[in-house]
Parts: structure tokens; C-alpha cells; sequence
């Protein structure tokens, strides 16, 4: 049986792209913003019960990666991404899931050629291996994946 592996964009507009064990690929978006009535740590629980029913859905992951980011536009993104790194590898360490980070300019350089690719170049690529993502967050999952899988010998 393949490997099923989880890539996600992390952030409050999340991008994830999943591998399952019939080697089929779905991909998509979710939003854990907070309503004004939510306390600060809402979204962060809201994604861990998300990965939690996905990983039900699926059975496991074999691994996780995640687009490692070591700049951000300002201090909020950075507490945010945190925050959603430090969920994610909590979880991970509790289910016994291995996971990697991945830096920015990798994913960019393995899906366009350009380390510094812009968003649109990236969502082109996708859509050039036949995929339609809806944002810029769903084709960088995409592209981890994609990263993920060649360097495992089963890219496509």
C-alpha cells in the first residue's frame, strides 16, 4: 500500500493537499478565523480537530510537511504561524506522525524553477499538473506535496 501524506500551508487560510493510500490526491482550503466572540486560542483548537477528523478519515499519515517560513510581514502573522506550527507538531508528536518543514524557497524552486517565484507562478504550476486550486494557499499544499513525493521517488 502507497504512503499517505498530508501537506499543509499553515495559516488562518490554510492550504492542505493529501496523498491517500489509494494514491488518489484531493486538496483544498480551510478558514480558522475567529469571530469576534472566540477567545485567542479557538483557531488553534479548531485545527487540531480538523487534522484530528482527517486523520480519521484517512486511517493515518505517514508524514506531514509543512511550508516552513522564516520571515513574516509583521508581528500578528508571526505569533499566528506559531501558533499553528506548535499545534501541528504537538499533534504530530502525540499520533506518532513523523512531519517535515519545508522551506518557502524549495517549494517554489521544485514547482517553477524560481526560488522567489511569486503566488501566480506557483498557481500556474499547479494548474499545469491538472489541478485547480482555489488560492494561492491550496496550490502551495500542492506544491509540497508534489516536493514531498519526488523526493520519495513517487512524484507525478
Amino acid at each position: 500500500m502507497a504512503n499517505s501524506l498530508l501537506a499543509i500551508d499553515l495559516g488562518t487560510r490554510l492550504g492542505w493537499a493529501l496523498r491517500d493510500p489509494a494514491i488518489r490526491i484531493t486538496s483544498g482550503t480551510e478558514n480558522f478565523s475567529n469571530s469576534r466572540y472566540q477567545g485567542g486560542g479557538m483557531r488553534f483548537l479548531r485545527f487540531k480537530n480538523w487534522l484530528t477528523e482527517t486523520k480519521a478519515v484517512v486511517g493515518n499519515f505517514d508524514t506531514v510537511y509543512f511550508e516552513e517560513v522564516r520571515r513574516h510581514a509583521g508581528t500578528d502573522a508571526a505569533h499566528t504561524y506559531g501558533g499553528f506550527l506548535a499545534t501541528l507538531t504537538s499533534w504530530c508528536e502525540h499520533h506518532a506522525i513523523p512531519y517535515q518543514g519545508v522551506p518557502v524557497g524549495t517549494i517554489k524552486r521544485h514547482a517553477t524553477g524560481k526560488g522567489n517565484a511569486g503566488k501566480d507562478a506557483v498557481i500556474a504550476a499547479m494548474r499545469a499538473k491538472g489541478f485547480n486550486p482555489a488560492d494561492d494557499n491550496e496550490a502551495d499544499a500542492l506544491a509540497i506535496l508534489h516536493w514531498a513525493l519526488a523526493q520519495a521517488g513517487g512524484g507525478r
